[in-house]
């Protein structure tokens, strides 16, 4: 028996800690050159889905390692360098550094006839390696490829430059520019509070409005609520009137701060967690404005009829959900939603694995070591999972309610809420 884990990150350290813990022989491929996944890019100054002003925005007493807390001396919410420290500090606690095989490129995983797995590699050397396993985990996430909106009109004839967060590192290069950020998500309303330090002029342009929350309410941090039994006592609709009204107290109507409401419940979206964005917007560093209409030269025009003349857009409009070592297919089917038994097991190939495919409302962290003991036991057999049927059943009956709740948004089938996904492990 042998395992192929994918990834060095914060997912597929705590997998490399279940498998070590249950004694299974593995191998874990990382294409950087340190473990940390995303939060070591920003200092290593590498591209990627973190910039320099990154910090986490979940607590970390339940981001960090159950088994391996992190230090008492670091703030509520670290920066990125203060995680990235950790998780090389777990890995090495943990015994996996020699397990971890760092600079090396997954280029292909295919499933042969005998049911083995054949993962084909590239070095740091750019020497290839074609090895077989038994079973591969996938933990290398998905924040790699750019997803980009239809661009407006006469944006050919911008005179400025347009990037991707993926390529935004720090304010500080935009110095004294006049800059546009289009989204509402997390990295957009991080990366315009750090622009408008910098920059001459930071414009938020805004489609659709989202739920905009405070990283703490009532003093709790988000996922210590999401965590706490009264509130999983709660129903949908009584979380949400619990929220809503807790949000109207601290910080009143988006519209109030010149932002789109949104158009659905929280909670039917992803929300966007945020300190400083309605501060910055408040003191006037950014101005809000709705979605981009055309451009012309150096001046974009807003829905609104109103323009600015800008040097530069930076669109923070999320990831495309793409594993390009797999066949296309999975784990995303053709309807576009993410389709694994428990959000962990691709049902049509046996020994394929993910972890760390979801997103909670609140920190990952316990969710993806739950995950990972629950493979560990199916790999040893002290987990037996059920026919092929049911676990196609399970995926059907999980996604419709997703969509019930969600709808049929892109990125909608990940979405898991704390408790009741870790209870699901626990009886797996």
């Amino acid at each position: 028996m042998s395992l192929c884990l994918i990834g060095a990150g914060l997912s597929g350290l705590a997998t490399a800690f279940a498998l070590k813990a249950e004694g299974l022989d593995f191998v874990c491929l990382e294409q950087a050159p340190d473990v940390g996944g995303i939060w070591r890019r920003p200092q290593a100054g590498e591209r990627g889905p973190g910039y320099l002003s990154l910090h986490l925005n979940t607590a970390k007493q339940l981001t960090g390692h159950s088994a391996y807390p992190m230090p008492a001396a670091y703030p509520f919410y670290p920066r990125h360098s203060q995680i990235a420290a950790y998780l090389r500090s777990f890995a090495e606690w943990a015994g996996v550094l020699d397990r971890i095989e760092l600079g090396t490129t997954v280029e292909s995983v295919r499933q042969e006839a005998d049911g083995g797995w054949t993962v084909v590699s590239r070095d740091a050397d750019g020497v290839s390696s074609s090895r077989g396993f038994t079973h591969v985990i996938v933990a290398s996430g998905h924040n790699s490829e750019p997803s980009m909106p239809a661009m407006p009109r006469g944006a050919e004839t911008f005179t400025g430059t347009i990037h991707h967060s993926l390529d935004y590192r720090d304010g500080s290069e935009y110095a004294g520019q006049r800059v546009i950020v289009v989204g509402l998500g997390n990295s957009a309303v991080d990366i315009a509070a750090d622009l408008s330090r910098y920059a001459e002029l930071t414009v938020l342009s805004v489609r659709r409005g989202l739920h905009v929350m405070p990283k703490q309410l009532f003093g709790m941090a988000l996922d210590e609520i999401a965590d706490a039994p009264w509130w999983v006592s709660m129903s949908l609709a009584e979380q949400r009137r619990f929220i809503e009204q807790a949000l109207l107290i601290a910080r009143g109507k988006l519209s109030d701060h010149g932002l789109p409401e949104p158009d659905h419940p929280v909670f039917a979206s992803a929300v966007t967690i945020s300190d400083e964005i309605l501060s910055r917007i408040r003191h006037g560093a950014v101005m809000p404005k709705p979605a981009i209409d055309s451009v012309d030269g150096a001046r974009v025009s807003f829905t609104d009829g109103t323009s600015v003349r800008a040097d530069a857009i930076v669109y923070c409009t999320g990831y495309q959900m793409t594993f390009p070592f797999l066949e296309p297919g999975c784990p995303v089917g053709a309807q576009g939603s993410v389709e694994l038994y428990k959000r962990v097991v691709a049902p049509d190939r046996p020994g394929l694995f993910f972890v760390g495919l979801i997103r909670p409302v609140g920190s990952i962290t316990r969710l993806v070591e739950a995950q990972a003991r629950w493979i560990a036991r199916l790999v040893t057999g002290d987990a037996v999972l059920p026919e092929e049927e049911v676990m196609h059943k399970e995926i059907a009956t999980y996604l419709s309610g997703v969509a019930g709740q969600y709808g049929q948004r892109e990125g909608a089938s990940t979405q898991v809420n704390v408790a009741p996904y870790l209870q699901e492990l626990r009886e797996e």
